[in-house]
């Protein structure tokens, strides 16, 4: 699937849970919820994402629970 294609939101890392997997709340609402993964340049340029960080998620339009971490915002 095109990069293009993806659906972007920013939110917020409020887990993290083993195998690479956050839990973001996404800003669109109080109890909206994605699971995601770093994209592979985050993990190549070895990128850390911590708990509290803001960053940048492509949701895929087929699946709205599930998505790439694709930037983290400076604070």
């Amino acid at each position: 699937m095109p990069k293009d294609s993806h659906v972007n939101v920013t939110g917020t890392i409020v887990d993290v849970h083993p195998g690479g997997q956050f839990k973001i709340q996404l800003e669109t609402g109080e109890d909206t919820f994605v699971t995601a993964k770093l994209c592979g340049k985050m993990r190549k340029h070895r990128i850390r994402v911590i708990l509290g960080d803001r960053v940048d998620v492509g949701l895929s339009p087929y699946d709205m629970t599930h998505g790439i971490i694709q930037f983290r915002h400076k604070k």
